[in-house]
C-alpha cells in the first residue's frame, strides 16, 4: 500500500523530513474531519507510489502541527505545498486534479 510511502510529519520532525530533504517534498496539510482532504487522499497515495525515489510525500495533520501550518499560512485544507531545497516551490489549495499536481511536481524534478 501507499501508506508506508507517505511520511507523517509534525512540528517536531518537519525540519528534518521536509526542509532538510535531498529530494523535493510534497506536503499534504490535512485534518481527519476534512471531507475534501479525504477526497484527495487516494491521489496523494498514488503520487507517493508513482514518484517513489524521486519525490518524498509527507502528510501533516494541521491539528497536530499547528505551529508549522501557521508558519506556512495554511488557512484552508487540503493545502499541498511542494518544497525544494527547503523552500516553498509550489502551493495548491483545495481538491486539485491529479494532472495539475503532476505538472507542478514534474516542474520541480
Amino acid at each position: 500500500m501507499s501508506e508506508e510511502l507517505e511520511i507523517k510529519v509534525n512540528d517536531e520532525n518537519f525540519k528534518q523530513e521536509v526542509l532538510e530533504s535531498e529530494l523535493p517534498v510534497l506536503v499534504d496539510f490535512w485534518a481527519e474531519w476534512c471531507g475534501p482532504c479525504r477526497m484527495i487522499a487516494p491521489t496523494i497515495g498514488e503520487l507517493a507510489q508513482e514518484y517513489n525515489g524521486k519525490l518524498k510525500v509527507c502528510k501533516l495533520n494541521v491539528e497536530e502541527g499547528q505551529k508549522t501550518a501557521s508558519e506556512y499560512g495554511i488557512m484552508n485544507i487540503p493545502s499541498l505545498i511542494i518544497f525544494k531545497g527547503g523552500e516553498v516551490a509550489e502551493k495548491m489549495v483545495g481538491v486539485v486534479p491529479k494532472n495539475d499536481i503532476v505538472s507542478k511536481i514534474d516542474a520541480q524534478l
